[in-house]
Parts: C-alpha cells; structure tokens; sequence
C-alpha cells in the first residue's frame, strides 16, 4: 500500500512470514523518513529507501514482538554504515524491555533466523510528543496486547500507526504471556476512540480502516 498525503508519502512493507506491516514515511521536499515497526527482511526495507533515495531519522516501535522489532538492530547498522549516522531508536513504553531483550529467544521458538534482540535509544510513555519530519506524533500507551504497547499517532494527517491494538473488526491477541483483553478494549476505548471517526487505522497486520468503521462495526468495541 502506498499514500500520498500533502508534502509526504506512506508506503506500508510487509515483512516477515507472519506478513507484518513495517511502515515507511518520508517528506516529499526533504527526502527524509521514519520507519515503524521494521519486523524484519532488513535487506528488502534497505532496496526501498534506497530506491526512494531516503535518510531515516528515526525508527519507532509500537510494542516489542519478534516480528516488530526484530529487523531493528541489522536495519540500524545498514542505514548507519549507508547515511553516515544510526537513526534514533524509539521505543514503546519500558515495561516491554523484557520483550524488546528477548526477541532471539521468540524467533527461535518460531524457527526464524536473522532477527535480534533491540535496544532502543528512548522510550515512551503516554501523553508524549515526538517531534519528526516537522511533524508533531502523539504517543498513546495501549496496553492488553503487550504490557508496553504505544501507538503513534499524527493528528493533523489523520492516521495512527496502531501496532497490535486494533484491525478491522478486530482487537490484538491477549492469548499471550501478560496479554489482558479488558486493558485492552477500555484503553481502546478511552484512548483512541475518541480522536474521531475520520481517524485512518494503519494496523500491524491486514488492510486500513477508521476508527469510525470500528466504533460501529467491530463487536469489541460496540456501546453494550
């Protein structure tokens, strides 16, 4: 999927087997970009920020699963050694450290080679504001899915990088170690809901939807 929004472009990369949607947004005048959630397949996503002649500035990730943040670490070396300078590694809230510190032990229980364990250069709490590619991201803590799972929200364009929180007639698994499904629908609920209906979805796995498509239609999310 590719958008193009006034001054910037969105072209969202699955990678992984399990087909997760790394995203990349750039600034059409400055050619400079982030990246959100580079799972993996650090070679493919490195081809088209080469093709697209791009300097990332910054990496964020919404929560701390294998195919989230594994590809982080081989993709910060490649950008290091092709720009001349890492980008800076942001994270989701600190109590998904554990998990960001374990991602070879997930990959191998998976069978997946070539991903790594992240670090990250700052994390993030609610309430935050990032300032990237003179534009202002609103963090937004959303627990259920993974105890530190944020999404990055940009206000004025109209979409939130969701990670694992909310697909199309969906909510993120909590059949995980320490997921909570009712964290997660009242956070849901209280966070997201209400920056309005026009609000574009991009999820971590599947196609966009809005958050007024979800408020009527998903069961999760429905008024009781």
């Amino acid at each position: 999927m590719h958008l193009i929004y006034p001054g910037m472009q969105l072209q969202v990369l699955p990678v992984t087997p399990f087909r997760q949607n790394c995203s990349l947004l750039w600034d059409d005048a400055t050619r400079h970009a982030l990246v959100v959630d580079p799972g993996g397949d650090a070679d493919f996503l490195m081809d088209v920020i080469r093709k697209q002649n791009l300097t990332v500035d910054a990496i964020l990730i919404t929560h701390g699963h294998l195919d989230h943040a594994g590809g982080v670490a081989p993709l910060c070396r490649a950008l290091a050694e092709a720009q001349g300078k890492a980008p800076e590694v942001i994270g989701p809230d600190k109590q998904d450290d554990f998990l960001l510190s374990s991602i070879v032990d997930q990959a191998r229980h998976f069978g997946l080679p070539g991903l790594e364990n992240a670090t990250v250069d700052r994390y993030t709490q609610d309430g935050d504001r990032l300032d990237l590619l003179g534009r202002s991201f609103l963090v937004r803590h959303i627990p259920g899915h993974t105890p530190g799972h944020v999404v990055f929200v940009d206000e004025d364009a109209g979409f939130i990088f969701a990670g694992d929180t909310l697909f199309r007639g969906t909510i993120g698994r909590t059949d995980f170690p320490y997921g909570n499904s009712s964290l997660l629908i009242s956070n849901l609920k209280e966070k997201l809901l209400p920056l309005g209906d026009n609000m574009v979805i991009m999820p971590g796995h599947g196609g966009a939807t809005s958050l007024g498509e979800e408020r009527k239609n998903n069961p999760f999310l429905r008024a009781d």
